[in-house]
């Protein structure tokens, strides 16, 4: 199943999805494709009677869905349902609408953050080709909002034939891994001036 880009703005489902052992789980459907309660709940550290709770949760609101059996079939398998998820705010939005995206993007980018973290910490032990290829940066654009637009357009575009749930392992180039773009298009906040010191601490 191959979806468009949707656009979040319920804001029971933005908040189900904000709890941090969701988004962990998710994440690892989308690496892996298809798992157990049991073999997210040790990549989320919980129990696999709380990681049953919350695929059904994700399920509720459609984020995952059945997985064909394995085996015998007495263990449900799950999936992410192959989407790409963004939230941007709306001239139109109620305020229960605002403050879930609010929730949301903030739960998003500490997840986001986190998985940085953890790239840099074994970052030293990365072979050298994939050193070479890891790139980390901020640009400050100058564009107007039709072009912003446009330009998150074209970046989606340029990721989807890489998006992992769309790509199986087959299909990928031998020695491919799993990897993660975080694209976060925004207006730039001036940083509050605190004003000039009242001695220079910084003197020798």
């Amino acid at each position: 199943m191959t979806r468009d880009i949707e656009s979040l703005s319920d804001p029971k489902a933005m908040r189900a999805l904000a709890h941090p052992a969701r988004l962990t789980i998710l994440n690892q459907l989308g690496v892996v494709g298809s798992a157990t309660a049991t073999e997210v709940a040790e990549i989320a550290g919980i129990t696999p009677s709380a990681a049953s709770y919350h695929l059904r949760m994700l399920a509720k609101y459609g984020f995952v869905e059945d997985a064909p059996p394995r085996g015998d079939g007495r263990e449900r398998v799950w999936r992410s349902v192959a989407k790409s998820l963004s939230i941007a705010s709306r001239s139109g939005d109620q305020q229960d609408v605002r403050e879930a995206k609010d929730l949301l993007i903030r739960a998003f980018r500490r997840d986001a953050n986190e998985a940085v973290e953890r790239a840099l910490a074994g970052g030293d032990r990365e072979p050298d080709e994939w050193k070479d290829a890891t790139r980390l940066s901020r640009t400050l654009l100058r564009l107007d909002a039709a072009e912003m637009k446009r330009l998150g357009e074209e970046i989606d575009k340029l990721l989807q034939p890489y998006v992992a749930r769309h790509r199986s392992p087959e299909d990928a180039p031998e020695g491919a891994r799993v990897a993660e773009a975080q694209v976060s298009l925004f207006l730039y906040a001036q940083r509050p001036a605190p004003g000039l010191p009242t001695e220079d601490h910084d003197a020798s």
